[in-house]
C-alpha cells in the first residue's frame, strides 16, 4: 500500500490494523495509528465481537462496517456477523455447549409432553369404566369440572398456587369460552358414553378440519393451499373409520362431532378475548372451569336430575363395589390435571409443537383403550385412524 494514503481514510477503519509479517508492520507503522473503539453495549443473545482488520482500503472493508453497525444496533443477525468462534492453540476450534437454561427448558417441556399424556390417557380409561356402570354424562362431567374448581379454590386458599388478578372485563371475555368449553365437555362425554374411546377419538382428530372451516366461512380467513389439501386425508380417514366401526352409534358420533366444533368456538373465543391478559395458563384453566360449573350444574339438573343420579349411582356401587366411588374420584380429578397440565405447557411451546403434542396424545389414548378394553377393531377401520392422524399432522406442519 503506498505510504502517503491520507491518514483520515486509515482512521475510519473498525479495528486496530494487524500487518502480516513483521516487514509490512516496520512498513506501516509510521503512517498507520491504531484505533480502539469504546466496548459496545451489551445486547441480549449476542456474542462479543472480535474484528481483524487487514491494511486494506476502506471500500473493501463494507463488511466489516457492517458488522460493527449491526452490533451497535443490538441485533442478534448471525448473516451479518458470521465470524466463527476463535481457533485455540492448536488450531482447533471450542466446542459449543447449549446453555443450561434452554436444556433444562426442554427437560420442563418434555415432562410436560409426558405427563399430559399420561394423565389424558389415565382419565379416559377412568372416564370410560364410570360411563359404563353409571351411563350419566351429564353429571359425571359436572363432577369433573367440580373437582377442579375445588381443587384451584383450595389452592388459592392455602396460598399453595397464587390466585389470578382478575376484573369484571375478565370474566366477561372469559364467558363465551366457557360455553363454549361446556358444549364440548358435555358432548365428548356423551360420546364416551355411547361409542369406543378409540372412536370418539379417531372422530375428535378431525378438529382441524372444523377449525379451517369455520375460520374460512365465518371469519373471512384465508388458507394456503397445502392446508386445504391436507383436510383430505382427515376427513378421508375419519369417514373411512366411521362406516367400518363395528359398534357405530349415530348418537356417539354426533357427540365427537359437536364436541370438534365447540372447542374450534372455544379457541377462537380464547384467542380474542385474551389479548393483553396476564393470567398465567393454570389460573386461566381454573376460571374457566369455575365459569363451566356454574353454567352446567343447572342443565345436568333438568336432564337427568337427583332421582336418577341416585338410582343409577346404587346401582353402580352394587355391581362394581366400593371401586366404583374411587374411578368417579380418579375421572374427575385426571380430567382436571391433564387440561391443567396442557395450558401450563402452552405457556412454554408453540401453538406448532402443542399441535403436534395433541396429535401424539391422541394416539396414545387410542393405542391404550385399545388394549386395555380389547377394543375389535377391523384393518380396514385402523387404517381409516391412521390416515386421520396422519391427515392431523400434515395439517399441523402446512398451517405454519
Amino acid at each position: 500500500m503506498p505510504a502517503t494514503l491520507p491518514s483520515s481514510t486509515m482512521l475510519a477503519s473498525a479495528a486496530t490494523v494487524k500487518p502480516s509479517t513483521a516487514a509490512a508492520a516496520a512498513t506501516c507503522k509510521a503512517a498507520f495509528k491504531p484505533l480502539h473503539l469504546p466496548p459496545l453495549p451489551a445486547a441480549a443473545g449476542l456474542r462479543p465481537l472480535s474484528l481483524s482488520v487487514s491494511a486494506r482500503p476502506l471500500y473493501r472493508q463494507e463488511h466489516v462496517l457492517a458488522s460493527v453497525a449491526v452490533a451497535a444496533a443490538g441485533r442478534n443477525d448471525r448473516a451479518a456477523s458470521p465470524a466463527p468462534p476463535s481457533a485455540t492453540a492448536d488450531g482447533s476450534r471450542p466446542l459449543e455447549v447449549a446453555a443450561p437454561a434452554e436444556t433444562g427448558r426442554r427437560a420442563k417441556i418434555g415432562v410436560y409432553f409426558a405427563t399430559w399424556w399420561a394423565l389424558n390417557v389415565i382419565f379416559n380409561i377412568y372416564n370410560k369404566k364410570v360411563l359404563n356402570a353409571f351411563p350419566y354424562p351429564w353429571l359425571t362431567s359436572t363432577l369433573s369440572l367440580a373437582a377442579g374448581s375445588a381443587i384451584m379454590l383450595a389452592s388459592w386458599a392455602t396460598r399453595i398456587a397464587e390466585a389470578p388478578q382478575t376484573d369484571l372485563d375478565f370474566w366477561k371475555a372469559l364467558t363465551p369460552v366457557a360455553i363454549a368449553h361446556t358444549i364440548g365437555h358435555v358432548a365428548a362425554t356423551v360420546s364416551m358414553a355411547k361409542v369406543a374411546v378409540s372412536f370418539t377419538h379417531i372422530i375428535k382428530s378431525g378438529e382441524p378440519a372444523f377449525s379451517v372451516l369455520v375460520s374460512r366461512f365465518f371469519l373471512g380467513e384465508h388458507f394456503p393451499a397445502p392446508v386445504y389439501f391436507s383436510l383430505l386425508p382427515i376427513i378421508g380417514g375419519c369417514a373411512l373409520a366411521a362406516v367400518t366401526e363395528l359398534n357405530f352409534n349415530m348418537v356417539g358420533f354426533m357427540g365427537a362431532m359437536i364436541s370438534n366444533l365447540a372447542f374450534v368456538v372455544r379457541t377462537i373465543f380464547s384467542k380474542k378475548g385474551m389479548k393483553g391478559k396476564s393470567v398465567s395458563g393454570m389460573n386461566y384453566y381454573a376460571c374457566l372451569s369455575i365459569m363451566s360449573l356454574v353454567i352446567l350444574l343447572p342443565f345436568a339438573i333438568a336432564m337427568e336430575g337427583p332421582k336418577v343420579w341416585a338410582a343409577g349411582w346404587q346401582t353402580a356401587v352394587a355391581e362394581i363395589g366400593p371401586n366404583f366411588v374411587w374411578w368417579v374420584a380418579a375421572q374427575s380429578v385426571f380430567y382436571h390435571l391433564y387440561n391443567q397440565v396442557s395450558y401450563m405447557s402452552l405457556d412454554e411451546i408453540s401453538p406448532l409443537t402443542f399441535s403436534i403434542g395433541n396429535t401424539m396424545k391422541r394416539i396414545s389414548v387410542i393405542v391404550a383403550s385399545i388394549i386395555i378394553f380389547q377394543t375389535p377393531v377391523q384393518p380396514i377401520n385402523a387404517l381409516g385412524a391412521a390416515i386421520a392422524i396422519l391427515g392431523t399432522f400434515i395439517y399441523s406442519q402446512a398451517k405454519q
